[in-house]
């Protein structure tokens, strides 16, 4: 339902909703709809699953409930790559997408081993704190990116990428994010039950039979290589792997075979509505990803008031 009101949300001419009966005999409505809005539509769909799923996999496999792909350097390093593809390689799609996968990786590896070297506090606090390290230090590549950048083509298309969009989307970029993005979620959808295993210590789930090793490279490097995937074409969305996961709990429950799907839809349908916002909400579109910092924010500080946010720890 949601997905069918934002396919007819949008102004034609002047209209902000586009009415179905007229799509019979106006043959540019039709090519609207096909060739600009369903692709963002799909796009923001692919979104919205990708970083609620991922932020579910890291918070329960590392056991923190503050953790999701942009606190890790995953989303930070994604930008390094995207920022470095549009620079050195014109910003050709394959160069953009395969640098934004490798350095997200890379962000996510310099987190974790960053974090197990670290000599003090807990392993939530040296996470965190490996993140933020391994975060800034993408961020800092990206200042340099941007100050090398040709300033009349490179820095306006740099900048406008990290402010988070999907207003460039067609069916080019949906077509080359879905092959990594479907088998990826798929592969996190199927592996539901064991994150429940894999969130105990090694011990434990080594006796009951798992390889916890084995199993939690292949959720991360799922949930990585589908995160990379759509922050390549939408840029910086923040806060919907935070937040979205906390509010599957409360809704469903710990259970990860529960509470993972539940978050990947309604990660989907928050970043579809949060997109129909974007373009609709002012006369210019407003940048997805100021939209979902702001209302992330505000949902944030809402939750960390309530003691069912210090219940989840």
């Amino acid at each position: 339902m949601v997905l069918a009101v934002s396919l007819l949300l949008g102004r034609y001419p002047s209209a902000t909703f586009l009415r179905p009966g007229s799509l019979a005999g106006d043959e540019m409505a039709r090519r609207l709809l096909w060739n600009i809005r369903l692709p963002r539509i799909l796009t923001a769909l692919m979104l919205g699953v990708s970083l609620a799923a991922a932020g579910t996999v890291f918070q329960t496999l590392f056991a923190n409930p503050l953790v999701e792909p942009g606190f890790l350097g995953v989303s930070q390093g994604a930008a390094f790559g995207a920022c470095l593809g549009i620079v050195c390689f014109g910003g050709a799609l394959f160069a953009v997408q395969g640098l934004a996968m490798l350095c997200a990786f890379l962000g996510l590896g310099g987190a974790v081993l960053l974090a197990r070297r670290a000599r003090f506090g807990g392993w939530v606090l040296r996470l965190v704190l490996s993140g933020i390290a391994v975060s800034a230090l993408f961020s800092s590549g990206v200042g340099i990116l941007k100050y090398v950048a040709d300033p009349l083509r490179q820095l306006p298309e740099i900048t406008f990428w990290l402010l988070g969009s999907l207003s460039a989307v067609t069916w080019r970029q949906a077509r080359t994010v879905a092959p990594i993005v479907v088998p990826a979620l798929f592969l996190i959808y199927r592996m539901r039950w064991r994150l429940n295993l894999l969130s105990l210590d090694d011990v434990t789930v080594f006796s009951l039979g798992a390889s916890p090793g084995r199993e939690r490279a292949v959720l991360l490097a799922a949930a990585v290589a589908a995160t990379a995937a759509v922050v390549s074409v939408a840029g910086i969305v923040g806060w919907i792997g935070l937040i979205v996961p906390h509010l599957a709990r409360r809704l469903v429950g710990a259970d990860t075979s529960r509470a993972l799907p539940a978050s990947a839809l309604m990660g989907g349908l928050a970043a579809v509505v949060c997109d129909d916002v974007a373009r609709t909400a002012l006369a210019g579109e407003i940048p997805l990803g100021i939209l979902t910092s702001l209302l992330g924010a505000m949902a944030f500080l809402v939750m960390i008031r309530s003691a069912d946010f210090q219940g989840e720890r």
